[in-house]
């Protein structure tokens, strides 16, 4: 929206087309986009709840789930 606000979706409880408003300063930005969002938006200008699911998953799958147990998420800041 604005360098203080953005809309956040993720498919399920928050859809595309009714995102919610954040203040970024609330928000832990991470260093990481989804290649089949980026694809999507880039396309047609707008993506699936599916998709975003699916991003989201597959983020969680990747970088979260695959950590030892016990082992703390390491966030990187990108601003």
């Amino acid at each position: 929206m604005d360098e203080r606000y953005v809309m956040l979706a993720d498919g399920g409880r928050k859809k595309f087309d009714r995102p919610k408003k954040k203040n970024v300063q609330h928000l832990q930005l991470l260093n990481y986009i989804s290649p089949e969002v980026q694809t999507s938006l880039e396309e047609t200008g707008r993506v699936t709840n599916g998709k975003l699911r699916f991003a989201l998953a597959k983020y969680v799958n990747e970088f979260v789930y695959d950590m030892k147990k016990g082992e703390k998420v390491q966030w990187r800041k990108t601003m």
